[in-house]
């Protein structure tokens, strides 16, 4: 993977031995693909992950590309709710290869 797209672990996660890693997500050829780690015990709290995420993607969308943070922010909402009026998501699990798939 070329290092313009990878992420780094926050000091402060990383110096949090509490810390869980819930979701990973790649787009891999036209299509989104994720490791998944259903760790709360009430999914809402999951829901809450996702908000908080699509605030601060808006926001690196602001700053990397030079969108409007709102106008970036709606357009998020609006492909969560085009995917979820689609109804048509399905979950596919690869399998998991012994050495792992870990970058």
């Amino acid at each position: 993977m070329s290092a313009e797209f990878e992420l780094t672990v926050p000091d402060s996660v990383a110096a949090d031995e509490q810390a869980v890693e819930l979701l990973r997500m790649w787009w891999s050829k036209d299509e989104p693909v994720m490791a998944v780690k259903p760790a709360f015990n009430d999914p809402i709290k999951f829901g809450e992950l996702l908000a908080y995420a699509a605030r601060h993607m808006a926001h690196g969308y602001a700053v990397r590309h030079c969108h409007n943070e709102a106008q970036a922010y709606n357009r998020i909402l609006q492909g969560l709710s085009d995917v979820i009026k689609a109804d048509n998501v399905r979950t596919v699990a690869e399998p998991v290869s012994p050495q792992g798939g870990n970058v």
